[in-house]
C-alpha cells in the first residue's frame, strides 16, 4: 500500500484532467470517481474526487472549486529514456493550451508543472568530469524542451 498519494486539486476539471493523464501515459489507470450525489455534496461539474494511477503511482485529483492556482513549487517529474519519449510527453502534455517554461519544464493545461528529463541528462550533470558536467549545465540553460543530441554534443565538447 502506498502510504502518500500527491493530491491535485482543481477548480472543476479534475475528471476532465485525469482522462487526458490517462490517455497520455501507458498502463495507466483510471480509479474510482466519487461524485457529489454519492456523498450529498454540492462540487461543481459533479465530481468531488478521482483516483487514478501513473506507473504504479497512486494520485488523487479533487475538485476543489477554489482560486489557488498550480505552480512551480511542485512539479512531476517524467523520466524518459530517449529523445522520443521526451518528445511523445513533452508533445501530448503541451497539447494545444500548455507552455513550456525551461530547462525541461512545461505547464499543462490545467496548469500543473512536469519536468520531461532524458535519462542521459541527469547522469552528465553529475559526471565525475566536472568541466563535462559544466559544459551539459551550460546547453541545459539554454533549452525549453531537452534536446539530447545537443547534450551529448555539449558532453563531447
Amino acid at each position: 500500500m502506498q502510504k502518500i498519494s500527491p493530491c491535485l486539486w482543481f477548480r472543476n476539471e479534475a475528471e476532465e484532467a485525469v482522462d487526458f493523464y490517462v490517455s497520455i501515459f501507458p498502463g495507466a489507470k483510471k480509479g474510482s470517481v466519487l461524485r457529489s450525489d454519492d456523498v450529498e455534496v454540492r462540487s461543481s461539474g459533479g465530481v468531488v474526487m478521482v483516483n487514478f494511477e501513473l506507473f504504479g503511482q497512486s494520485f488523487q485529483a479533487l475538485n476543489g472549486n477554489q482560486e489557488d492556482p498550480f505552480n512551480h513549487a511542485i512539479s512531476l517529474s517524467v523520466d524518459c529514456k530517449d529523445q522520443a519519449e521526451v518528445d511523445h510527453y513533452w508533445d501530448k502534455l503541451i497539447g494545444d493550451r500548455g507552455k513550456g517554461i525551461a530547462c525541461s519544464w512545461l505547464k499543462d493545461r490545467y496548469g500543473v508543472s512536469w519536468q520531461i528529463v532524458p535519462e542521459i541528462l541527469p547522469r552528465l550533470l553529475n559526471d565525475p568530469d566536472k568541466a563535462k558536467a559544466a559544459r551539459v549545465m551550460q546547453a541545459m540553460m539554454k533549452m525549453v524542451k531537452i534536446d539530447v543530441a545537443a547534450i551529448e554534443a555539449a558532453a563531447r565538447g
